[in-house]
């Protein structure tokens, strides 16, 4: 008998079983299946299908798979989760091609609300424009006359102020541009709206802060929105002091999606006090987490670089105002470290990510080795000496692949075809021993899943003007990245004993798939559904509910 059972549940009857599947449990063990036994919230049993329908009782819930894939579910390992469901209910700005489109839009959203209301949001893209020039606030002045206008770019990394937002900020001409940060300016020395980094900060401090309803609102809209894309676990990493409204959600029986809820690194010393160490918590609801910034975003040029820009040569971009003064940086490091709480800082250019691998070496000659887990968020451009290190400081490479074929239309002009041979290098990576850690950092890009595998895999651009690939020699296969997304992101919050693949004493966290991605040409994974999706052994969405089951 193949089956294999949680060694103290032999003779149990399942709450659920899933049966006449095509089961990849990413379990080394066991790597594929037909079946699997729930009891609770746990998954109790993987076998064949004779063998886990011999666990059925009278009042178990029978679920046919259809010989559809079967594989756990999605963790999602950089989000922001808040944010993305604010977002859904916010001006979409993101597929806008012009920027009369962007002020379309704006003007449309505008029309109705009530005076003085923000709009804020919005995740518009300028490289998508004719010359892939910045937006400016005369572009929606004129009908935002009566309301503050904060927009983001899709990065989060720049935002368009109009006049009435740049006013309440105290933003003119005379404002210095603050440390790790830009105030763009024209020709004549005027600011154009458009704030980089740090400088956003100007603005957001006058923007009234969302209320706790509101604030659940959008948790609800969030874990919805995760549960129809199979994404059963995030690790959110702007959750800051918002924890508490995931904890109203899980209360009340609401909340859908297990979380890792991340603090600023700046707040490490409020969170060490509390005795508070790494991924302390629920299997639902956990926190010990520091997020940093080292620089900013290539889509911004502010993505911190060893050489300049090609396409804005007078810079090579610029080191966040967390890296200021010089070593203060390492000292919460090495500080937040000792307390026992667990490091991500997201680095985007080359020099960054040189600069965090070395803080991080530094941290560990000072502070002794243990099971830490270092984490660099993006890890998007590396220069080839640098990749080994990833492996050698076991350090975690956190990367969304959706950004290789969203940036790759336009990347080339910032930094050239040399240095975008270690540009997304998953490839690399692994072949150098680095643990990968998946996700999509939404809403800077879609929560998909789906489209996060098509996207390692093929590297085929958004564009459609590389179909073999850009950088195709960074691909990878679908195996490893479903790895990635799955016991790599698990790993990523100390949690693959628990979660990560289909393993008898896991938590029940699944997703039904409509075609097997393991085996369709991977172009065709786009077009990949989810048709089930099952957290804490709970159905919490289903394609089509009238389907039969017993």
């Amino acid at each position: 008998m193949n089956l294999t059972f949680r060694a103290e549940t032999q003779n149990l009857v399942a709450d659920t079983i899933i049966v006449n599947a095509t089961v990849h449990t990413m379990d080394p063990a066991r790597p594929t299946a037909e079946a699997i036994a729930i009891l609770g919230n746990r998954i109790v049993g993987v076998g064949s299908t004779k063998e886990i329908k011999k666990l059925a009782g009278s009042k178990t819930r029978t679920i046919d798979a259809k010989k559809q894939l079967v594989i756990p579910g999605f963790n999602d390992a950089h989000t922001h989760f808040l944010s993305g469901g604010f977002q859904l209910a916010s001006v979409d700005l993101r597929n806008a091609d012009t920027p009369q489109e962007f002020a379309s839009r704006i003007r449309t959203y505008a029309t109705g609300l009530p005076k003085n209301r923000w709009i804020t949001g919005g995740d518009w893209d300028h490289e998508r424009w004719p010359g892939a020039k910045l937006p400016t606030k005369e572009l929606i002045d004129g009908f935002t006359v009566d309301r503050p206008v904060f927009v983001n770019r899709l990065d989060y990394h720049m935002a368009l102020a109009n006049s009435a937002a740049l006013k309440l900020a105290g933003v003119t001409r005379q404002t210095l541009d603050p440390p790790g940060g830009v105030i763009v300016r024209d020709n004549n020395g005027e600011p154009t709206g458009v704030l980089k980094d740090a400088a956003m900060s100007f603005v957001w401090k006058v923007k009234p802060p969302d209320t706790f309803e509101e604030k659940k609102t959008a948790a609800r809209a969030a874990t919805h929105h995760a549960a129809k894309l199979g994404v059963t676990s995030i690790q959110d990493m702007s959750a800051g002091a918002d924890v508490g409204v995931y904890q109203a959600l899980l209360d009340a029986g609401e909340l859908h999606t297990r979380i890792y809820a991340v603090a600023p690194l700046p707040a490490w010393e409020h969170l060490a006090r509390t005795g508070v160490r790494a991924h302390f918590g629920s299997e639902m609801l956990r926190v010990g987490g520091l997020k940093g910034f080292s620089d900013g975003s290539l889509g911004s040029t502010t993505a911190l670089f060893y050489e300049p820009y090609r396409d804005e040569p007078s810079t090579s971009g610029i080191a966040t105002d967390e890296m200021y003064p010089e070593g203060v940086m390492l000292e919460r490091v090495v500080e937040a470290d000792r307390a026992g709480l667990q490091i991500m800082i997201h680095a985007i250019g080359d020099r960054a990510n040189d600069l965090v691998l070395s803080i991080y070496e530094q941290v560990e000659r000072e502070n002794g080795t243990r099971d830490r887990r270092f984490r660099i968020e993006h890890a998007q451009h590396l220069r080839a000496q640098d990749i080994p290190r990833f492996a050698r400081d076991r350090v975690i490479a956190s990367m969304q692949p959706y950004h290789a074929i969203d940036d790759g239309r336009w990347a080339e002009k910032r930094i050239g075809k040399e240095r975008a041979k270690t540009t997304y290098a998953f490839r690399s990576l692994l072949d150098a021993g680095a643990t990968l850690a998946f996700g999509t950092d939404w809403t800077v890009a879609p929560l998909d899943p789906i489209l996060t595998i098509y996207a390692a895999v093929t590297r085929r651009t958004l564009d459609g003007k590389n179909s073999k690939g850009w950088v195709p020699e960074q691909r990878i296969s679908v195996e490893e990245t479903v790895r990635a997304y799955t016991l790599g992101s698990a790993y990523a919050e100390f949690q693959e004993n628990v979660k990560g693949s289909i393993t008898p004493g896991k938590l029940a966290d699944l997703v039904i798939l409509s075609r097997d991605i393991f085996k369709i040409d991977p172009k065709e994974i786009e077009k990949v559904k989810v048709e089930l999706t099952m957290v804490d052994g709970r159905v919490v969405y289903e394609q089509d509910a009238s389907k039969p089951s017993s």
